[in-house]
Parts: structure tokens; sequence; C-alpha cells
């Protein structure tokens, strides 16, 4: 293959394949490491539930953040693979945990750990996730990484817990929704491109700049997710379309429609989500509301705005191919609604 045929080529893929092109061989480190802990001698149901949602073919992403956090920082040691490993862990476990809370059937296009096995299963083999995460991060010698993923997994557990508290309720504003984000979804992406610069003794400058990034970019994802459950076909997120509607999810669309609605919209959220009393044709009523008000496109607008504060934290560190990489990955989650 020619420079320019090389060059077009990686024009024509998404961030997060360059991403992964780039970081092959780390990759490929993680995925040996991720298959040896997730052993086990006496319970065969661990790996068996853990390589069925690990090996589904998600992208991987909060451990590439990690790897390429530290690669970007110029680190040349072992450890950004236990720390990448240790992510992604953490994350699986919450899938897991997270399907249970939500009785969820479908996870990356398959059926779900807890539909396949049971509840029992998928909790405890999260647990025994949660416990091989914090085993990888000790083995890193840096209190001040141990220090980092083990406040983002608190984090995680009390934006879970809040979510329950601010779902279904028609009172919860964009503070608590911006809350909940940052708790159970940018809480791991600020972690994971954080700890690479600390593992890279990068100066604090760019240490704070990367938790920054991956702050913003989660909460920028988190945001499009939403928009996606209201505007995609099934197979784009892995989830059946409307999934969180007929959770009575109170999203940041809902929150933004629910606040400019006249008497008869607030009255059919309040029996749609509150109470529950869904009916063929609602979902398509919300959108319509949604569209009315211009929610949708609001919601999008404050995407937009934090993934201009995930590029604008990319300023201080070094010029080099990856930064590049991590800009466009930022542009690319509000493409996908584009």
């Amino acid at each position: 293959m020619g420079l320019d045929q090389a060059s077009e080529r990686q024009a024509a893929q998404k961030p997060h394949d360059q991403l992964a092109e780039w970081l092959a061989d780390d990759m490929a480190q993680v995925s040996v490491l991720i298959r040896e802990r997730m052993a086990s001698k006496h319970a065969p149901r661990i790996p068996q539930v853990t390589a069925h949602l690990v090996e589904a073919g998600g992208k991987r992403l909060r451990p590439m953040l990690t790897l390429a956090a530290a690669r970007l920082c110029g680190y040349d040691g072992p450890y950004h693979v236990h720390l990448a490993a240790t992510v992604e862990f953490i994350h699986t476990a919450t899938l897991l945990h997270d399907d249970v809370v939500d009785e969820s059937k479908r996870r990356r296009g398959r059926p779900t750990a807890n539909l396949l096995w049971d509840n029992k299963s998928s909790v405890l083999v999260g647990d025994y996730l949660f416990s091989r995460s914090f085993q990888l991060m000790v083995e890193t010698g840096s209190l001040r990484v141990l220090d980092i993923l083990a406040n983002a997994s608190a984090t995680i557990a009390e934006g879970e817990v809040l979510q329950l508290t601010a779902a279904q309720d028609l009172r919860t504003d964009e503070a608590v929704y911006l809350q909940v984000v940052r708790g159970k979804t940018a809480a791991l992406f600020s972690a994971a491109t954080e700890v690479g610069g600390v593992i890279a003794g990068a100066p604090e400058e760019q240490v704070r700049a990367l938790f920054v990034y991956g702050d913003a970019l989660g909460v920028a994802f988190q945001i499009v997710d939403d928009l996606l459950d209201y505007g995609v076909s099934d197979g784009a997120i892995g989830k059946n379309t409307g999934d969180d509607f007929r959770e009575r999810k109170v999203t940041l669309p809902v929150i933004k429609a629910v606040a400019l609605a006249n008497e008869e919209e607030r009255a059919f959220w309040v029996r749609v989500i509150e109470k529950g009393n869904q009916n063929d044709g609602d979902l398509e009523q919300a959108r319509a509301i949604m569209a009315r008000h211009g929610a949708m496109e609001a919601a999008r607008h404050d995407a937009l705005m934090w993934v201009e504060t995930a590029r604008q934290a990319l300023h201080v560190l070094p010029d080099h191919p990856l930064r590049h990489m991590l800009h466009d990955l930022a542009d690319y989650v509000v493409e996908r609604i584009s």
C-alpha cells in the first residue's frame, strides 16, 4: 500500500479504529492480561460470564484512553497495560450490575449475562471483577493511581444510586442529571485518562488536562447515548431503541422537554414516566413533543459544548499523533447523531 493510499485509509477510519490500530500491540497485551485475570480455578462460571461480555465486540474505548494518555505523555514502562485492564474490569463489572438493576435483556447486540445465567451470577461476577481490578491497581506500586481509581469506583456507585432516586422523578433537573452522568459515566473516562498521565510521570498541568478531557468526553458520550436512544435504529447502539423511555429514565432530552411542557404535555410525561402507564405509540408521541420544543437539538448543543471543552484541554499536551486522534475522537462522539 502506497503512502497516499495509507493516508486515505487512515482518514476514512473512525477515530476509535485509528486509536485501536496505533495501540494494537498494547491492546493485545491488555487482552492477554484480561484473559489471565478473569480466570478462576474454583468457579468456572466467572470466566464464562466475563467472557460473554468482554469478548462481545465492544470497542474497549476506556482502556484505549488509558494507553493513549500514557503513550502521549512518553511512557515506556509496563504498567499502562495493567491500568488499561483495570479500567476494563471496572467497566465490565458496572455493566453486569447495571443490567441487573435495569432488568436489561440485551447488551452489545447479545442477550445479557443476567438473562443467560441469572441475577446472582451477574452481581457476584461483577464483584469478582471489581476485586481483580484492585489487585491490578496495586501491582503498579502507585498510591496516587490507586487513589484515583478507588475514588472513581466509589463515584460510579454513588452515581448509580443517585440515578435510582432521580429516575422516574420529573423534578430531576439538569444539575442532578449532570451529577448522575459525572458519576456513572464520566468518572471512569476521566480516571482512565488521568492515570495514564500519572503513570507516565507527566507534569501536573498535563495530568489535569487529561482529567478534564476524560470528564468532558464522558459527559458528551452519555448525552449522545441518551439522544441515540430516542433517535436511531437498534443496531447502532447495541440495545433496543427506546429502552430509556420504557425504563422511565429521566434523561436530558426528557428534562428539556418537561421544562417547556404545557399542561397536556406534562400530563403525558407524568403518565408515562412517573406512573409508568405506557401504551402503544407513546414513544412516538414522546419524540414528537421533544421535536416540538427542540429538546433533542438543545441536548445535542450541550454535547457539543462538552466536546469543545475536551478539545481545548488537549492543547497543553505534547504534539503527537495520539493527541490528534483524541481530538478527532471527541468530534466523533457527537458526529454519531449528526
